[in-house]
């Protein structure tokens, strides 16, 4: 019960903060997030998956890996930049997990920024996450080519490359290549028929290509 008590205190105290910092984006998404902890928080060394809507409206992804201790944080709209800045004090250092996946940048790059500042800031978060949890798997989820944001394929293409590279060393870590998987077959085209009708974020479709990529890295 004290546990309880404490970590609804906590919670509170977490959404009085957000609210009271001026600019902090998307503070009622993190405060729910602490809220739901309040009630059941995740056990350690779970499987945490975080990053922007795609995440977010994935809401069937415990399902698809029903046994395994997935945790679900993505907040919809965000940039890779706001996770660095802002989230990993709130939605990713207190559940020590063991697997880390992230999706995101695709939103950076449509709000107008280079290939390289996503790489920066992917380099800057997976440095915090080694300093924080050493031995933490992070698995870096290629950004997707939506039909919504063609004119931006290339710099897609130049941030995936980057972090590609940069990972390729790495111990604990892995490039995955879940932007091929939604492409129309022999070509560098996304399959329009896998997103919905805004064609930036997936349909169910979609998500059991990126299922597909994803099972040998979540088990």
């Amino acid at each position: 019960m004290k546990i309880k008590l404490f970590l609804l205190f906590l919670s509170i105290t977490v959404a009085t903060q957000l609210r009271a910092q001026q600019g902090f984006p998307f503070a009622n998404e993190i405060g729910a997030f602490k809220h739901q902890d309040s009630i059941k928080f995740p056990p350690k060394d779970g499987i945490l998956f975080i990053g922007s809507s795609s995440i977010r409206k994935w809401t069937d992804l415990e399902q698809r890996f029903s046994g395994k201790p997935i945790i679900r944080r993505g907040v919809g709209g965000c940039e890779l930049w706001q996770i660095v800045d802002y989230y990993t004090p709130y939605i990713l250092f207190p559940y020590q997990p063991r697997k880390i996946f992230i999706y995101a940048g695709e939103n950076d790059i449509a709000a107008g920024k280079s290939s390289t500042f996503v790489f920066d800031e992917f380099q800057k978060l997976f440095e915090m996450i080694k300093k924080q949890l050493p031995d933490a798997t992070v698995c870096f989820m290629s950004i997707k080519p939506s039909p919504s944001r063609a004119k931006y394929f290339a710099v897609v293409d130049e941030a995936n490359g980057l972090i590609k590279n940069y990972l390729a060393n790495k111990p604990n870590s892995a490039f995955i290549d879940v932007s091929s998987a939604i492409l129309k077959d022999h070509s560098t085209v996304p399959d329009s028929s896998l997103f919905e009708a805004d064609y930036l974020h997936l349909n169910s479709k979609g998500y059991d290509k990126w299922q597909q990529v994803l099972e040998p890295f979540v088990n």
